[in-house]
């Protein structure tokens, strides 16, 4: 949701996949560690975009091979387009979740060597949200996850005045109309990860997320953490400084490379 300044980083590999799922082909950017060989397996990293940004926002904000190298993490960096990394129940070309799972996490564990003990999933603002659904929902699948900035309840009034602030238009509700249907017939807030986290009983794998204070999304963060401290998920908050852009999120992704370095197994 912000402009960003480009960092010079240049993925090893990068996919054009066609899939059935979705309208147009997704475009995927994958950053490998210096030292990667077929011959040894490596964590996994995905790294979700936000709304109105495209595959490249990862790689832009912060430098991931910089990032692969000191953490010995594969990164993968797919376009969400503005989906929401949701299955669409009204556009049966906007299903991104179904793309995630059956197109994509495929077509990594086949062409890369990946250690399947450690897979972890991350992503900023409508990102943030992804990361933190698709952990809720596949909670076997990865060991933990994280969301910066996350817009974590798909709330219609709200994102009204999120998508006025920043475009000075509706295009964000318009979007998630197109995707989700119209909010007065269609329950918007069932997607929310705290209506997630209510429907998962008994889940409670811990995972990290984090807000800047001054950010206009601040609120969806730290009713989370009310959540999970009710739920009693061990979760990881962290409230600082900081506003709505890439400046926050190129300091803030640090604290999730550090949290998943210490949430990897060894057997």
């Amino acid at each position: 949701m912000a402009l960003f300044a480009t960092i010079a980083a240049h993925a090893q590999e990068k996919w054009i996949l066609k899939s059935e799922y979705l309208a147009k082909p997704d475009t995927v950017l994958i950053f490998k560690p210096k030292v990667y060989t077929p011959a040894k397996k490596f964590p996994l990293v995905y790294l979700l975009h936000g709304y109105s940004e495209t595959y490249k926002q990862w790689s832009q904000t912060t430098n991931l091979q910089k990032v692969a190298d000191q953490y010995g993490f594969i990164m993968v960096t797919p376009d969400g387009f503005t989906s929401y990394y949701i299955n669409s129940p009204v556009n049966q070309y906007s299903r991104f979740e179904d793309f995630f799972f059956k197109d994509l996490v495929p077509k990594v564990h086949h062409t890369l060597s990946i250690d399947e003990k450690n897979i972890f999933i991350s992503g900023l603002s409508m990102g943030g949200y992804g990361a933190l659904r698709y952990f809720v929902l596949h909670p076997d699948y990865f060991n933990t996850a994280g969301a910066t900035s996350g817009a974590l309840e798909i709330d219609y009034h709200n994102f009204q005045k999120v998508s006025q602030l920043f475009w000075h238009t509706s295009r964000m509700t318009d979007d998630l109309i197109k995707n989700l249907g119209n909010p007065k017939t269609a329950n918007w807030n069932k997607y929310n990860i705290s209506a997630l986290l209510k429907e998962k009983t008994g889940f409670s794998k811990p995972f990290i997320f984090d807000c800047g204070t001054e950010d206009v999304l601040y609120l969806n963060s730290v009713n989370l953490k009310s959540l999970t401290d009710s739920l009693k998920i061990p979760v990881t908050f962290i409230s600082q400084p900081g506003n709505h852009n890439t400046e926050y999120w190129n300091k803030s992704i640090d604290h999730h490379f550090v949290y998943f370095q210490q949430h990897m197994k060894t057997e």
